[in-house]
């Protein structure tokens, strides 16, 4: 059920800060190990979560600080939980050959999160909606697959690969993490769905660098070193993170959560641009037909929505 309008703009600026910080955060990636450069996000995005929560609730639009339910911690931790573990299948997935089809399979995580917030959450969606996300998920796994030419049996023949099973778990995950996130806003006693995903953003990303921080102490230590170092670009990443979890978790609070990603997918998209206009990479025409797949994907999505 859709409640509020503010969940489309806060989706698709949600997709575009993605692919920035994606953008940005393959830098911090070349001095960091993989723990490590997953927690910068964590880190040094917590205070601008907690900041963006607190102009909000105390500046923007003050009010008293909602009740927050007895399960509200328990789903912020199993979300934020689920994101760590989503992450870290899909490098599993990039660290076998065939990398391609493992990252074209996490992009299922759009097809699985509709079919488990129907299960979990109740959601309905239309017959148009359930089209649209078939055909969203079908263009991001084209364009996930750079350019290069694979035939459909070529995927269902690597299902029995690792990388593409390290795929499809991690679409598992990421699509729990969605679950997780939307449980936690409604138990937040508000109907300001901005106030509840800012609210819920910053105890997420609190328990997420208590996580993956003591993590690195008992495993990385020698990195700690290495984190605080790069406080530059590391900054940049927790601002960019923090802005795009808080319109993410903004879209979660207020629409489906199938309808959030498959409109959150545009972010191939915003990527795609900025290859083009600033890397220079060239568009094969594979990655045409997957973008006209998620533009008509997306736009069946939302009609099927009104």
């Amino acid at each position: 059920m859709i409640t509020s309008p503010i969940w489309l703009p806060a989706t698709l600026f949600a997709g575009m800060l993605q692919a920035w910080r994606t953008a940005v955060q393959r830098r911090v990636g070349h001095t960091l190990s993989v723990n490590a450069a997953g927690l910068v996000r964590y880190l040094y995005g917590l205070p601008f979560a907690v900041g963006l929560m607190v102009l909000y609730q105390y500046g923007i639009a003050p009010a008293a600080f909602p009740g927050l339910g007895p399960d509200f911690l328990l789903f912020c931790l199993a979300g934020g939980l689920a994101q760590i573990i989503a992450t870290n299948l899909l490098l599993m997935a990039f660290g076998h050959r065939n990398f391609v089809v493992g990252t074209a399979y996490s992009k299922t995580e759009a097809v699985q999160g509709a079919l488990l917030s129907m299960l979990l959450l109740g959601e309905k969606l239309s017959l148009l909606t359930w089209l649209g996300i078939g055909s969203g998920v079908t263009g991001v796994m084209i364009l996930s697959t750079g350019g290069k030419r694979m035939a459909p049996m070529d995927f269902i023949r690597a299902l029995g690969q690792p990388a593409a099973l390290y795929g499809i778990a991690s679409g598992f995950f990421f699509a729990l993490t969605a679950i997780g996130v939307r449980r936690a806003t409604m138990a937040v006693a508000t109907p300001d769905h901005i106030r509840a995903a800012l609210i819920t953003l910053a105890a997420t990303v609190a328990l997420q660098t208590i996580l993956q921080g003591g993590y690195i102490i008992w495993r990385e230590r020698d990195q700690v070193r290495a984190i605080f170092s790069s406080w530059r670009i590391s900054g940049q990443v927790g601002l960019l993170s923090a802005v795009g979890s808080a319109c993410w978790f903004t879209g979660f609070a207020s629409a489906p959560v199938a309808l959030v990603r498959i409109v959150g997918q545009v972010e191939m998209a915003f990527t795609m641009a900025f290859g083009y206009f600033y890397l220079g990479e060239r568009i094969a025409r594979s990655e045409i037909i997957g973008l006209m797949l998620v533009t008509a994907g997306v736009v069946m999505a939302l009609t099927g929505a009104l």
